[in-house]
């Protein structure tokens, strides 16, 4: 018996398409599909081809792995069924944006006070500033008030206007989110700590007034707890608020001859870590209620009233 070569070549193997119901709900491939199944079986080692032809798009794959492949690809379109998740649904808002302009109302009237050398009652005339300015040397030496006393102090109209202008806005989306009393709460206790931990990192004659340390963890908080609420969803779109909010530290925190960056960046960072701590709590337990940010917003009235009374204790 003679033999050529051709009967000795192995029979070139037959290419089959995978079905477009392998495993999504649609009988129709589209050609994110297909390239996506290659990707996957590419991945697994199993030879695929993409093709297009007049019914549409097409994944081949070799006779002697269609069964492969079609298991690799229902497997997973099994396991990224619910891929890519359903964004967070969207938290009510409260409507308290008038108790958050007359915060902002009493701020600017706090300003006119200092401004006018308004003193208090059975002590001397005295300087606002000179009592409440965030000094570093006194800050480290024991007087902790001046962190607070400061966030309440202007050096004039425009330094008053520019923080009313942008605090304001941040304010009141973030008191509408989260709530008055925990918001306010949140947004002093950064611009306290970043105040704080300004003067260490200053020299001691260092000095500054302004609510923008405040402002900037308003910019903080908003931005974690934005970013915490997308965490989970598709395409790092938690990384988009986080972002944001350090183009607005970098464009609104570093301009101007008197501007305190460290303050800026401090508060920035207070605010995130408050900002994180925050959703963590309300993703288990909603808002506080009315009496908790009643308390909170007392809280943090209480505390501005302390500052300012050893201020002037201090100064007598």
């Amino acid at each position: 018996m003679y033999t050529t070569s051709e009967q000795l070549m192995p029979l070139p193997d037959l290419w089959l398409p995978l079905p477009a119901d392998s495993g999504i709900a649609s009988d129709i491939l589209t050609p994110q599909n297909a390239r996506l199944w290659a990707l996957v079986l590419e991945a697994r080692y199993v030879p695929v081809r993409v093709e297009q032809n007049s019914t549409g798009w097409r994944v081949l794959v070799p006779a002697s792995a269609f069964a492969r492949a079609l298991r690799e690809v229902r497997l997973f379109e099994q396991e990224n069924s619910n891929w890519p998740p359903p964004p967070p649904p969207a938290r009510p808002l409260e409507e308290n944006t008038l108790s958050t302009l007359s915060v902002l109302l009493l701020l600017a009237i706090f300003h006119n006070l200092t401004r006018f050398g308004v003193t208090l009652p059975g002590h001397a005339s005295s300087d606002w500033f000179d009592l409440g300015n965030a000094n570093a040397a006194s800050i480290l030496d024991g007087q902790w008030w001046r962190a607070v006393t400061a966030l309440t102090l202007h050096a004039d109209v425009s330094h008053l206007a520019g923080n009313l202008a942008i605090g304001g806005f941040i304010a009141v989306l973030l008191c509408r989110e989260l709530g008055s009393g925990l918001s306010w709460a949140l947004l002093l206790s950064s611009g306290i700590l970043g105040n704080l931990t300004n003067a260490y990192f200053q020299l001691p004659a260092h000095r500054s007034v302004g609510a923008s340390t405040a402002v900037f963890g308003a910019v903080g908080i908003f931005a974690a707890v934005s970013a915490m609420r997308c965490v989970h969803h598709p395409n790092r779109r938690g990384v988009i608020p986080a972002a944001a909010g350090l183009a607005l530290l970098a464009a609104l925190g570093t301009e101007g001859e008197h501007t305190d960056l460290g303050a800026h960046l401090f508060g920035f960072l207070w605010g995130i870590g408050f900002g994180i701590a925050a959703e963590f709590r309300l993703a288990i337990s909603g808002r506080p209620g009315r009496m908790v940010n009643a308390l909170l917003a007392l809280a943090s009235a209480l505390i501005v009233i302390v500052a300012w009374w050893m201020a002037f204790t201090a100064g007598s």
